[in-house]
């Protein structure tokens, strides 16, 4: 049985966020291992079409309600959050970045910018910011000007990735794909470990 998570993200997404805080809990716990797959959301939700900023689509009461509950789940998870002075945010720039950055250090360089963006209200549009937190996390130099230049090879990559996202049905971020079974939201974690533990969800 295998134990992989694809976890399809983007960093304009604050759900992402919260649920790349807490990923690699419940891989450990389950003896998981994590495939990091970040996507262009704006591509996605364009090519299934969904508007490109949810949030400013949705309706007045619940444009309030789903503010407020990004809060309430940093609440109960324990985790810092502040909703960032630039929203949305343009990402492709920093998708590419950690793209560059190589499957052993993807990990850390997207928690960096999930951080930047959800806690420290860092512009992920700014190369400057971009190559100020690489360098926090130790990133080589030339990987950081692949990702900013961009190498055509990292464009490629991101837009592989999210043809992937879209060939899996992925409606959002985050999105998580355990052995072939699909989850959206970071509140969908539980039936992640489920299906870890053997689960198979009902099909329609």
């Amino acid at each position: 049985m295998s134990r992989a998570i694809d976890f399809y993200y983007d960093f304009s997404s604050p759900y992402a966020y919260l649920g790349a805080t807490q990923l690699e809990r419940v891989a450990q716990a389950h003896g998981a291992s994590i495939r990091w797959r970040p996507m262009l959301l704006g591509a996605l939700f364009k090519a299934i079409g969904t508007p490109v900023v949810p949030l400013a689509a949705a309706s007045e009461p619940k444009r309030r309600y789903l503010q407020r509950d990004v809060l309430d789940w940093a609440e109960y998870w324990g985790v810092e959050f502040r909703w960032p002075s630039r929203f949305p945010m343009r990402t492709v720039a920093a998708l590419r970045l950690a793209l560059a950055a190589g499957e052993a250090r993807l990990p850390a360089i997207s928690h960096a910018l999930f951080r930047a963006y959800w806690v420290e209200d860092r512009d992920l549009a700014d190369p400057a910011e971009l190559r100020q937190i690489a360098a926090g996390v130790g990133l080589d130099a030339a990987a950081v000007e692949r990702g900013l230049a961009p190498d055509p090879a990292i464009k490629q990559a991101l837009i592989d990735s999210t043809d992937e996202a879209i060939a899996c049905g992925v409606c959002g971020a985050p999105s998580f794909v355990v052995r072939g079974h699909l989850f959206w939201g970071q509140d969908r974690l539980e039936l992640v470990e489920r299906t870890l533990d053997g689960w198979d969800p009902p099909t329609l």
